[in-house]
């Protein structure tokens, strides 16, 4: 078949949807589209291969969202609280209102929002894969069930 010949049914296609086919024409492209899926999901997806930065942002949003984070920033904080009103007394870098700690905290949280706004971005793409992939394998699942009912029925006589 040439080229203009598959680019004039596709786009006859198209224009008229896939109601106008016969029942033959109609299964030949139900098959086509199984062979073209089943290459698909074969060929690696380049967009779940992370980049370096990529896998910085999942290692933060991993850390930043543990209780190990927690506890370790909890102990920091108390410790900067204890070292700046008990330890140093009136000679603390950082006295009671705590300035430069309020000004560190702000920068870490502007800092670590973006990054795990990215990890949550990548996770939902990966998601999306996920459920398109599972979309399709419901979809060929269906049509080997309809071609059992059929295969049924035929046996089955009139």
């Amino acid at each position: 078949m040439k080229e203009q010949d598959i680019r004039y049914l596709a786009e006859h296609l198209m224009l008229t949807g896939v109601g106008s086919l016969n029942r033959r024409d109609r299964q030949t492209l139900e098959r086509l589209l199984v062979r073209l899926g089943d290459r698909r999901r074969d060929r690696p997806d380049e967009t779940l291969v992370p980049t370096l930065g990529e896998r910085l942002a999942d290692r933060v949003a991993e850390f930043g969202g543990s209780w190990t984070f927690i506890v370790l920033f909890m102990a920091v904080l108390v410790g900067w609280a204890l070292l700046n009103t008990d330890v140093l007394g009136a000679s603390a870098f950082d006295p009671y209102p705590y300035v430069f700690l309020n000004l560190l905290l702000s920068m870490l949280a502007a800092i670590q929002a973006p990054i795990i706004m990215m990890s949550q971005n990548r996770q939902a793409a990966r998601d999306r894969i996920a459920a398109a992939r599972d979309y399709e394998t419901n979809l060929r699942a269906e049509r080997k069930i309809d071609e059992l009912i059929e295969l049924l029925r035929a046996k089955a006589g009139p």
